[in-house]
C-alpha cells in the first residue's frame, strides 16, 4: 500500500449496528480485529481521544487488519450481566462479521466481557487478547468503579474527576490535589460520555457480581493475557490464577506497571501481533 492510498482507506467510519451497538472502524485489511473498550460506560471515541486511539491502532492497520471499536449496546435492560454483554458481541459478530473475527482485543471491563465471549461463544474469534483484566475485580476496584459510575451517570464532573484522581494520586496527603484537579479531569471524562446514564449503572452493577472462574476452563481459542504486576484493579495473584484456569493461555507481565500504564503502552500492539502470528 502506498502512502497516497493510506488516507482514503484508513478514514474513520462510524455508525450503529442493528442491535444498538455503535462502532468506529479504520482500515479495509483482509483480517478483522474487534476492540472492546473498558468501562463502566463505552462510547465511540471523539476528538483528542479518537486521535490517541488511532495512533494506538496503527500497528494493526500496518499488519493488514481492519480495526473495529464496538461499544456496548444502548439502553441495556436492568440486570444485564457481563455474560449477557458477551452475547451482544457474539450477536454482532454473527450478524455483521459473518460469524467470526480474527482476533478480539479487549481492555479492562472489555476484558471481562471477552472472557465470557471466549468461553460461551468459542467460534466467534480465532484468538482472544485480554489486557488488564482477570477473573475478578478487586474490592478496591469495585468501590472505585461504583463511585465513578454514579458520578458519571449523574453528570457530576467534579465528583467523577475527584474519584479518578484517587487512582492517579492515592496518597492521603494529596487529597487537596484531587479536589483541585477533579473538575478539570471530570470535564474531559464527561465530554466523551454520550451513553445513557442507566447503562453506566448497569455495567457497574454487573462488575460487582463478576467472577469468571467457573467458565474459564471452557475457553477453546488461544488467549493472550497482558497484565501489570502493580495493577490495583486486577491484582497479580488473581491474574496468575486466571491464566492457570484457561487451557491455552499465554501470560505476559509488564513489570512495575499499573492498570492505565499497561493499557496505554505501545508494547501491547507488538505483543498482540506476535501472538497472532504465532511468534
Amino acid at each position: 500500500m502506498t502512502a497516497a492510498q493510506r488516507p482514503a482507506e484508513r478514514t474513520a467510519r462510524s455508525g450503529m449496528f442493528g442491535n444498538g451497538m455503535e462502532y468506529l472502524c479504520w482500515g479495509s485489511g483482509p483480517k478483522t480485529l474487534l476492540f472492546i473498550q473498558g468501562g463502566p460506560g463505552s462510547a465511540v471515541p471523539q476528538g483528542m481521544m479518537r486521535r490517541m486511539i488511532r495512533r494506538q491502532f496503527e500497528p494493526y492497520l500496518d499488519a493488514g487488519f481492519s480495526v473495529w471499536v464496538v461499544t456496548r449496546r444502548r439502553n441495556m435492560p436492568h440486570g444485564h450481566t457481563i455474560a449477557d454483554m458477551a452475547g451482544d458481541y457474539a450477536h454482532v459478530i454473527t450478524e455483521e462479521f459473518g460469524g467470526h473475527v480474527d482476533v478480539v482485543v479487549a481492555e479492562s471491563f472489555g476484558g471481562m466481557i471477552a472472557q465470557y465471549l471466549a468461553a460461551l461463544h468459542p467460534d466467534a474469534s480465532g484468538r482472544i487478547v485480554v489486557v488488564v483484566a482477570a477473573a475478578e475485580l478487586s474490592d478496591w476496584g469495585k468501590d472505585f468503579d461504583t463511585r465513578m459510575a454514579g458520578a458519571i451517570a449523574n453528570g457530576d464532573a467534579g465528583r467523577a474527576g475527584t474519584v479518578f484522581a484517587e487512582y492517579l494520586f492515592p496518597e492521603t496527603r494529596l487529597q487537596w490535589l484531587r479536589r483541585l484537579l477533579g473538575p478539570l479531569i471530570g470535564g474531559r471524562l464527561l465530554a466523551a460520555s454520550d451513553y445513557p446514564p442507566e447503562d453506566v449503572k448497569t455495567e457497574a452493577r454487573a462488575e460487582l457480581s463478576f467472577n469468571s472462574r467457573e467458565v474459564l476452563p471452557r475457553i477453546q481459542p488461544p488467549v493472550l493475557l497482558i497484565c501489570g504486576d502493580s495493577d490495583r484493579f486486577f491484582p497479580k495473584d488473581v491474574a496468575a490464577e486466571t491464566a492457570g484456569l484457561i487451557p491455552d493461555c499465554t501470560l505476559i507481565w509488564y513489570e512495575g506497571l499499573g492498570h492505565l500504564r499497561v493499557a496505554a503502552s505501545s508494547r501491547v500492539a507488538r505483543d498482540v501481533l506476535a501472538f497472532v502470528s504465532g511468534n
